[in-house]
C-alpha cells in the first residue's frame, strides 16, 4: 500500500520535471493539526525563480488532490552542500564520501559516544527498544568488513520508521544496543586489524586493544541475553553439496575443544534455525554453517563461554554482487528475523535443525579464463583501497583448479 509520502512524490516529480528542474527528494512532517512539506530540487544553476515556480504549481495541485488535509507549510529549495540522501542512486553518487546519520526522534533511538579508538576516532553506541530481553549487536571488528554495518543501518531505519506488528513486538520485548564500526581505524584504512595491527576477533583473552576493552566493558555492564557478531566472509566459500556460493553463513561458536552442545549454544542454535528457515525461502541452498572449531582467543567463543548466547553472521557472496548490496539485504533480513524470533520465543529447546544446515567449504574462485590453446587461468580478487575507493584487483591463482567453481567464466576464442 502506498504511503502519503509515496503519493506526494508521485505528484511532485512531474511538476518539477515540467518546470525544467530535477527532483532530489522531499520530507513530509506532520505534528498535530499542522504539517510541513519540504521539497528539494536542482538545476544548473538553481534559482529563487525555479523554487517559486515549483512552489506555486505544487500548491495548486495540492488544493485539487487534497493529499494534505491539515494546515501545512510548503518549502521548496535546493538540497545544498550538506544535502540529505534519499535513494540508492544518490548514495552511489556519493560513494567514498563521509556521511552523517541523523535520527530526529531521540525518544526512539538514543546515540552516545562510548569511547575512542587507538587513533582517537569516536566509537558510538545506539540504543533502541525498551523491553526486558537485552541484545547486543556489533559490526566491523574487522575494519574492511562493512556489510554488517550497512545491514544494521537498514535495521535501524526499519525499526525507526515502521509501525508494523514486527517492529512493535521487537521494540516492546527487546532493548537493543548496537555498536556500528567497532574498529573505525581499520575502516578508515580498509584493514582487517586495528591501528596497532591487532585482530580484535582474536583479542578476547588478552584484551589489549582499546576497542576490545570497550566491547568487554559494554558486555559486562549490559549483560545481554543475546549477542550478534557481524562479519564478512570471502568469496571463496560455497555451500557444501551444491554449486552455490555461501551467501550467508551462521555459527553458534563452541565454548571448548570438544564442541559440546551447552545450554548457551542451544539457545544460539535455536535462533539460527529460525533465521535459516526464513532465508531458505528467499535464497534456497545459499546458506552455510561456519566451522565450529574452537578458537581459544576468539570473541564469539569466549562470549559464549561466559554464558552470552552469541550468533555469528558471515555475509558472503551472491551472484554478480561484489559490492554486496544484495547480501546486505539478506543480512538485514537475517538480523530482523533473529530479533523477531527472540521476541516471540517461549523457549529455545528446538535446535537440532541447526546441524542440518550444510557446512560452508572452500569451493570457489572468482574468475576462470578458458583458453583454446593454452592452459586455463584462474584469478582471485584482491580488494585494495586506492584514493578512498575499494578496487578489485585480479591476482593469479596457481595449482590444481579441478575442484573449484567460479563466479565468472570468460571464454577466449582464437
Amino acid at each position: 500500500m502506498a504511503t502519503r509520502q509515496d503519493a506526494l512524490v508521485a505528484l511532485v516529480v512531474p511538476v518539477v520535471d515540467a518546470m525544467g528542474c530535477r527532483f532530489w527528494g522531499l520530507e513530509y512532517l506532520s505534528s498535530g493539526r499542522s504539517a510541513m512539506l519540504r521539497i528539494y530540487i536542482e538545476n544548473d544553476p538553481i534559482t529563487v525563480e525555479d523554487c517559486e515556480k515549483v512552489s506555486r504549481q505544487v500548491a495548486s495541485l495540492l488544493d485539487v488532490e487534497d493529499l494534505i488535509t491539515s494546515e501545512y507549510t510548503l518549502e521548496v529549495s535546493s538540497p545544498g552542500l550538506d544535502r540529505p540522501l534519499y535513494t540508492l542512486v544518490q548514495y552511489e553518487q556519493y560513494k567514498g564520501e563521509k556521511i552523517v546519520l541523523k535520527f530526529t526522534d531521540s525518544k526512539k533511538i538514543s546515540i552516545e559516544r562510548i569511547g575512542k579508538s587507538e587513533e582517537n576516532r569516536n566509537i558510538h553506541q545506539l540504543t533502541i527498544g525498551s523491553g526486558p530481553i537485552k541484545i547486543l549487536i556489533w559490526t566491523q571488528m574487522h575494519g574492511n568488513e562493512s556489510t554488517g554495518t550497512k545491514a544494521v543501518i537498514d535495521l535501524l531505519n526499519y525499526l525507526y520508521s515502521s509501525q508494523d506488528q514486527i517492529t512493535t513486538q521487537i521494540l516492546s520485548k527487546c532493548t537493543i544496543k548496537i555498536i556500528p564500526i567497532l574498529n573505525p581505524d581499520g575502516a578508515e584504512h580498509y584493514t582487517r586489524v586495528n591501528a596497532h595491527a591487532i585482530d580484535l576477533n582474536r583479542d578476547a583473552v588478552d584484551i589489549n586493544a582499546k576497542e576490545s576493552q570497550l566491547l568487554r566493558t559494554v558486555l559486562d555492564e549490559f549483560c545481554p541475553d543475546f549477542c550478534f557478531n557481524l562479519h564478512d566472509q570471502r568469496t571463496i566459500f560455497g555451500v557444501e553439496g551444491t554449486k552455490n556460493p555461501a551467501t550467508i553463513s551462521f555459527l553458534a561458536p563452541s565454548e571448548e575443544e570438544t564442541r559440546k552442545v551447552t545450554p548457551t549454544r542451544k539457545k544460539t542454535m535455536n535462533v539460527i534455525v529460525a533465521m535459516n528457515s526464513l532465508l531458505q525461502q528467499i535464497i534456497p541452498n545459499h546458506i552455510g554453517r561456519y566451522t565450529d572449531t574452537f578458537y581459544p582467543k576468539a570473541t564469539g567463543d569466549n562470549f559464549q563461554k561466559l554464558g552470552y548466547s552469541t550468533i555469528l553472521i558471515e555475509s558472503g557472496h551472491y551472484k554478480k554482487d561484489y559490492q554486496r548490496e544484495k547480501v546486505r539485504e539478506f543480512t538485514f533480513i537475517s538480523i530482523l528475523q533473529g530479533l523477531y524470533h527472540i521476541s516471540m520465543a517461549k523457549n529455545y529447546d528446538d535446535y537440532n535443525a541447526y546441524f542440518k544446515i550444510p557446512n560452508n567449504n572452500e569451493s570457489f574462485r572468482d574468475i576462470l579464463h578458458i583458453h583454446p590453446k593454452k592452459p586455463n587461468e584462474v584469478f582471485q580478487y584482491d580488494e585494495v583501497l586506492e584514493k578512498k575507493e575499494v578496487k578489485f584487483i585480479p591476482k593469479p591463482v596457481f595449482g590444481d583448479i579441478s575442484e573449484f567453481f567460479f563466479h565468472k567464466e570468460i571464454v577466449f576464442v582464437r
